[in-house]
């Protein structure tokens, strides 16, 4: 988690999946990032979990994401 003027920002390289397979929640000041492809045959054949806590003055109304052409996905949450 890095912290950039009024915002936390998490950044997470998530360019071997496609959009529909990236999942993002939010918890009690957690971010936790799920993603899986799944092979033609049905079976699981690569993950991504990252889980991490924002500062306790972060907004947590404020978080939000977005995905990159290049694969990244960054998360934003304002400071309170």
């Amino acid at each position: 988690v890095g912290a950039q003027g009024d915002t936390y920002q998490v950044v997470a390289d998530v360019s071997q999946f496609e959009p529909p397979d990236i999942v993002v929640t939010t918890s009690n000041c957690h971010v936790a990032i799920q993603a899986e492809k799944v092979a033609e045959d049905g079976t699981i054949c690569d993950t991504f979990t990252h889980k991490c806590q924002l500062p306790e003055d972060t907004d947590p109304l404020s978080v939000s994401c977005a995905l990159t052409e290049a694969g990244t996905l960054v998360i934003t949450a304002r400071r309170r």
